[in-house]
């Protein structure tokens, strides 16, 4: 669908990484970019180099959720916001679980409760979901992000189902490893993430994400991009453990 058929998008996560470079290539497609983030410095300097209309929000309010979108016609949504813990069920706090839960997927399906139906109404509109390779596979650590992102991919099928018979797009995009500051905030560290995850491989950027996204929006009306698995070439998913065991 042309970028021309739409006005409007609204991108959550969007002061840095994936999100910010979302934006930024909307905004040049011609949108009215609503740039959703808590960092308000952050996204007031998205603003002066994009154009976007910025929001420091907690998207983790539901109410503020429905202030953001009050009056609003959003015709793109990027469900882009994330966060991620270390360790799995047997090591997470009560706070690692319902911070991941309330950002990585009640803000989701609070955000597409709030702006689907205008979609519905106005029989158009494309939902482009953020989820993870660890939503659909299985490896060590992060439990609690792998259900939430496995979550969001069950989610995005559903919602196919939902805008039935409507020119309602749904786009879940599957990375794997994207150089951003997730890792950083991860550790606590942003020096230590980069020499660990980053340094030596030949990672995702968040510009091929962007590019992804772009690509889903403006197929044409009749094809809907519903799963794009993006992994770096050397980043490989799979394997399998067995333990032995003589007792």
């Amino acid at each position: 669908m042309p970028f021309s058929d739409y006005r409007t998008a609204l991108v959550t996560g969007a002061s840095t990484g994936i999100g910010a470079v979302i934006v930024e290539r909307l905004a040049k497609q011609g949108l009215e970019v609503h740039a959703v983030a808590r960092n308000g410095e952050r996204l007031a300097e998205l603003a002066r180099t994009t154009g976007c209309v910025p929001h420091a929000v907690d998207i983790t309010s539901t109410d503020a959720l429905a202030d953001l979108v009050r009056g609003l016609e959003i015709d793109v949504l990027v469900n882009n916001a994330g966060v991620s813990r270390t360790g799995n069920i047997l090591t997470a706090d009560e706070f690692a679980i319902d911070e991941q839960v309330a950002v990585n997927l009640q803000a989701v399906l609070h955000l597409v409760r709030l702006v689907m139906p205008g979609m519905v109404e106005r029989d158009l509109g494309h939902i482009v979901n953020i989820s993870s390779i660890a939503g659909v596979y299985n490896f060590g650590g992060n439990t609690i992000y792998h259900a939430t992102k496995a979550a969001v991919h069950t989610l995005s099928r559903q919602l196919r189902v939902d805008g039935y018979g409507k020119r309602i797009r749904v786009t879940e995009i599957c990375p794997g490893r994207v150089e951003t500051e997730i890792f950083g905030r991860l550790l606590g560290d942003m020096d230590k993430a980069q020499r660990e995850f980053y340094d030596g491989y030949e990672s995702l950027k968040p510009e091929d994400i962007a590019s992804a996204i772009e690509f889903a929006i403006e197929s044409p009306r009749h094809m809907n991009v519903g799963h794009i698995e993006i992994l770096p070439t050397f980043q490989v998913p799979g394997g399998l453990n067995f333990e032995r065991r003589n007792d």
